[in-house]
């Protein structure tokens, strides 16, 4: 009995060992399944427990994106309780973000990230043609992303928004919600300032497509200089507006 007691601590302890010494190159291997090759952590180094990397936004062919450094440091005692929580830093920030993981949900809190507006062509290959600029902040109070249920919501603005196809910039400021509500996800546009005033409302599930409706108001000024833009995208109304369905 003794030597079966032995035999079965020797074994925890180097499964403990494989564990506390996995590459972080794991993470990478996590991210792309997740995703279907969107999110990809190049130049990992470190472990499991703490590392650091190039966290990739890619498109729908996995080869253009945007970069941002990333380093994660596990907190252990949160094993204790179940689940793993990760302090996550991204550009070397001085303010970092808990990431919790257990078995049905991955949650953020108090996350700030900044990203090139190039990100919105990744994430709406529609728009990708229009040469985005501008700044986009992404805040998250709280969200919890579930197998069947989302909760919580996020902040996106797009700051100083513009586009390499047209003169006129900046187009404006523009404030994206989200907020999950079970299984459904709803969004909401709205124009903070600017001579482009865009409003839109969408909803989805994991069961169906993204549906977002948006609405682009262009002023008699501007309308020679932004509505050869908005036809690329949009389908035209009159009275200088455009409609923009995204599915």
């Amino acid at each position: 009995m003794k030597r079966w007691s032995l035999l079965a601590i020797g074994l925890g302890a180097y499964a403990f060992a494989l564990i506390a010494t996995a590459p972080a190159t794991l993470v990478d291997a996590g991210l792309r399944r997740a995703s279907d090759g969107r999110l990809r952590l190049a130049e990992a180094q470190g472990t499991l427990w703490s590392g650091t990397g190039q966290l990739e936004i890619r498109d729908a062919s996995g080869r253009t994106g945007v970069a941002k450094t990333l380093d994660w440091r596990v907190v252990p005692g949160s094993l204790l309780r179940g689940h793993l929580v990760c302090e996550v830093g991204l550009d070397q920030a001085a303010k970092r973000f808990p990431v919790t993981i257990s078995v049905s949900r991955i949650e953020l809190a108090n996350a700030d990230i900044s990203l090139p507006a190039a990100v919105l062509g990744l994430g709406v290959p529609k728009l990708a043609p229009l040469g985005l600029t501008g700044d986009v902040l992404v805040h998250v109070t709280t969200l919890s992303i579930g197998r069947s249920a989302t909760r919580g919501g996020a902040t996106l603005q797009w700051r100083s928004a513009g586009s390499a196809l047209t003169p006129v910039s900046p187009l404006g400021d523009y404030e994206l919600r989200i907020e999950g509500e079970g299984p459904v996800v709803r969004a909401t546009l709205r124009t903070l300032q600017g001579p482009l005033q865009l409003d839109g409302k969408g909803s989805w599930t994991r069961s169906d497509s993204p549906a977002f409706l948006a609405i682009a108001r262009v002023p008699a000024q501007h309308q020679q200089q932004l509505a050869p833009l908005l036809r690329l995208i949009a389908v035209e109304r009159g009275d200088g507006s455009f409609e923009l369905q995204l599915k």
